[in-house]
Order: C-alpha cells, then sequence, then structure tokens
C-alpha cells in the first residue's frame, strides 16, 4: 500500500438505492479536462453543488453521493431533506442522517441535474483530518456513467470525453482493454491471485477510492486464508467504525496481462465487513496502488477498462514500518524568522572608495501552521513498544519540524524500504518525550 488512513465504503441502509442521471456535457463540448490533487493515491476534485464548491474524493466504490464536514459551509442549500439511517464498513450501528434530491453537480463544462445526496452529520466523520486539506464529500458512480473519463495519475488530471467510435478505437490500439461488469453502479473485474500454493480467479472490486494496493475477504473454505506471515492491523476508518484485520504479502496478482509480484494485501475481519452488502462471488478489491501505476480510462457503457503503465510500474510496495496512524487537528502559530540581506555602502577614509559591504539581518514572522497527533498505534508495533501513545502530539521527525510537512509528507516518512532508525520528538501533558526505534520489515 502507499498509505494507510481513513478509508470509506458506505453501505445506505433502509433507503432504496435509485440510479442517478450522469454528468453531461453542456454545450458542444466533447472532451473536457480537470484537475486533481493526488493525496495518499486518490484523487480529490472541486465541484459546485447547487453553486456552492465543494471538494470531493473520486471513488468507483461508491454508488451514492456523499456530504459531510458541511458545518463552515453555512451558505450551502439542500433540497427536499429528511432523515434515513445510515450504515457502512466496520463494526458500529446505523447512525442518523438525512437525505437531499433535486440537486445540481457541476464541474468544467459538465452537469449532472436531479442528483441524490446523503449527508453524514456525525461531526466524528471527518476525511479532512486524515487527509490534510478540505474534504465535503465522495463521489461515485454518476460521475463515470455516461461518459469515458480517463485518470493521468502522473499529470494529475481527468480527461472526461463523449463516447465515439473514433476514440475507442484509439484506445484499443495504445491501451489493455479490459472487460468489467457494473454491479450495483460499481465495476467489477477478474483478477488472478496466488496465495501461497493455491491460484484463483477472484472478482475484485475496482475501488480507486481505496488507497491500498488489494483487499482480500478471507474465506478458508474455497482456500482463501491470511498467510502464516502476517501481522495485525488498524486497516482504517468506516463510516460504521474502525477497521481492523491483517496485513501480509501474497505471491502475486495479476491483471489481464499485467503481473504484480509479492504485493502488500489486506484481510479485513469479517466483523467490520458485516453490513456490507456484496455481491455474489466477490472476492475483495483492487484499490489505488495498484491503479496508480497506469493510465486509466473506464468505459461503463461498454463495460470495459483500459491500462496503460506509466513509469511507477514497477515501484515497491511499501507499508507503514512504524504502526503509527497520524492526523491533522487544528493549527498553531510558529514563530519563524527570514534571513534578510543588506548592502550598504561603506566609505574607506584612506582611498576615498565607497565599497558595497553585506550585512545580515533577521526578520521574525508568524504563520499558522497545522498540528499532527497520533490517532492509532499498531499493537504490537515498534512505536507501541517503544511507549508511543493515541492522542501524543508529534513536534519532529528525525530533528525535523513537522509543522515543516504536509501530512502526505509525514507518513510518508515511515513508508520505507529499507530498516531505517526514527527518532520522534512529541508533545505528552505538557512535557516534550524522545523515543527512538527501528522502521523494520514485518513481512
Amino acid at each position: 500500500m502507499k498509505v494507510k488512513f481513513f478509508l470509506v465504503f458506505f453501505l445506505i441502509q433502509y433507503v432504496p438505492f435509485q440510479a442517478q442521471e450522469g454528468f453531461r456535457f453542456l454545450s458542444n463540448q466533447t472532451k473536457t479536462e480537470v484537475p486533481f490533487q493526488l493525496i495518499n493515491n486518490l484523487i480529490f476534485i472541486t465541484m459546485e453543488v447547487n453553486g456552492i464548491p465543494l471538494n470531493f474524493l473520486l471513488d468507483s466504490g461508491v454508488e451514492e453521493t456523499i456530504l459531510f464536514s458541511l458545518d463552515e459551509k453555512k451558505e450551502l442549500n439542500l433540497y427536499n431533506v429528511e432523515k434515513v439511517l445510515l450504515r457502512g464498513l466496520g463494526s458500529e450501528e446505523s447512525v442518523e442522517g438525512l437525505k437531499s434530491t433535486n440537486n445540481n453537480l457541476f464541474v468544467n463544462g459538465l452537469v449532472a441535474n436531479k442528483q441524490l445526496f446523503y449527508i453524514i452529520l456525525d461531526q466524528k466523520f471527518n476525511l479532512s483530518s486524515h487527509i490534510g486539506i478540505p474534504v465535503n464529500g465522495i463521489i461515485g458512480a454518476p460521475f463515470f456513467r455516461n461518459n469515458l473519463v480517463e485518470i493521468n495519475y502522473i499529470k494529475k488530471k481527468l480527461v472526461i470525453t463523449k463516447p465515439s467510435a473514433k476514440y475507442l478505437q484509439k484506445l484499443e490500439k495504445k491501451f489493455t482493454k479490459i472487460p468489467i461488469t457494473i454491479e450495483n453502479a460499481k465495476p467489477y473485474l477478474t483478477a488472478k491471485l496466488k496465495i501461497d500454493s493455491i491460484v484463483k480467479e477472484a472478482k475484485m472490486l475496482i475501488d480507486i477510492g481505496n488507497s491500498d494496493a488489494i483487499w482480500v475477504f478471507q474465506n478458508p473454505t474455497v482456500g482463501i486464508k491470511v498467510p502464516t506471515k502476517h501481522f495485525d492491523d488498524f486497516l482504517g476508518k468506516g463510516f460504521s467504525g474502525d477497521i481492523e484485520g491483517k496485513r501480509a504479502k501474497i505471491n502475486e496478482v495479476q491483471l489481464a496481462d499485467f503481473n504484480f509480484k509479492t504485493p502488500v494485501v489486506a484481510f479485513p475481519d469479517s466483523s467490520s465487513l458485516k453490513h456490507v452488502r456484496m455481491v455474489p462471488n466477490r472476492v475483495g478489491s483492487v484499490g489505488a496502488e495498484i491503479f496508480r501505476r497506469f493510465k486509466v480510462v473506464f468505459d461503463y457503457q461498454n463495460q470495459n477498462m483500459y491500462l496503460k503503465k506509466n513509469h511507477t510500474f514497477k515501484s515497491h510496495f511499501k507499508y507503514n514500518r512504524s504502526g503509527i496512524e497520524i492526523e491533522q487537528n487544528g493549527l498553531r502559530w510558529v514563530q519563524e524568522y527570514i534571513k534578510l540581506e543588506n548592502n550598504q555602502l561603506v566609505s574607506y577614509a584612506n582611498s576615498g572608495q565607497q565599497i558595497a559591504k553585506s550585512f545580515n539581518d533577521f526578520q521574525y514572522k508568524f504563520e499558522l501552521k497545522p498540528n499532527y497527533f497520533i490517532s492509532n498505534i499498531r499493537k504490537k508495533s515498534a512505536a507501541e513498544k517503544k511507549g508511543l501513545l493515541v492522542g501524543d502530539e508529534i513536534l519532529s521527525i528525525d530533528d525535523v519540524s513537522v509543522y515543516k510537512y504536509t501530512l502526505q509528507k509525514v507518513l510518508s516518512l515511515f513508508m520505507v524500504e529499507e530498516d531505517k532508525q526514527i527518532t520522534i520528538v512529541v508533545l505528552r501533558e505538557g512535557k516534550e518525550l524522545k523515543f527512538t526505534f527501528k522502521l523494520e520489515n514485518e513481512l
């Protein structure tokens, strides 16, 4: 996996699903581009909801459009609002939310009308603190339904194209075409998994909203079980609570002609899946740690996906060796100084010459910087053994103040390929504490 964090999967219960219109072009355009932010393998785009800009996670693994963290968007109007019960991935029970119909979405020349939204009211559901930017929602099936959607992970842009025979012919010449099925508005493909001596064809959800490489559901009766070498892990947070499971390497994953050796795979516990509505014969999910290695094109109407390798294809599969999960929570004032260099003319009495000479001066400034806290620690991890605790505020890593880093950069410091010693300074109950430990490979 690239990073392990707030993985979100949903199931709306007690409310019948209503197929929604997809996006259509407003004018005679047949193509548009949408820039995105790529954070922890995940795609974030800005769209207008009833005229108000909001940030969305683009997620092929959801059929509904979901809104949350709207407390700072007082000007947003939602239509035909009623109360519903919401439930999703995780072990907790359903909670109260809202349903809203007849809404409008707009992005770069594309519009979707009569949209159904589900609104999460629980303030504990806060994707922003785990990403490092404001996130207000998740957009799924409606974004992919009508048009061809190309994801360029390297250039960080989406290219949305109106379907045409000419464009499809071009894709078939340059890309590898993979048949998919669309079930309950979600895409599925067939992969081949090799786990120990077992080789199995597996029906997998195509889930670009999952930052991991592969998720596999344990089923010993058909030979799908966790490899002997594994560790228990906190896989993330779903709408209905924490997602626990195990993490291991398997021998191989094959998608069409593309082979991935020894990928890091998550095996969620059955208790985390009990509320999830599964399609028949589903074995797991293929996530963004796989798809970021390609240029990807979705063609929902013809039930195909197109893949073309990019330069990251052979990059190693890594995981968080520290066992520490981090969230951004609040801001602090930080004093920094700026070095100023002033050139002044200095006169020398004997020669009468004036020579430019440099003098250094400093100007102080104060800036708001993010606070980073430990939100979860993996059991039996190096961090737990050394005494780090949930709630500790991280001040520095290897003598560098973490406020200088984005959240993604902080997490990347734990994703190393080789064993490495690391030193973390935290603030706990007003005292600074230092911890040094080794980031060792547990797989």
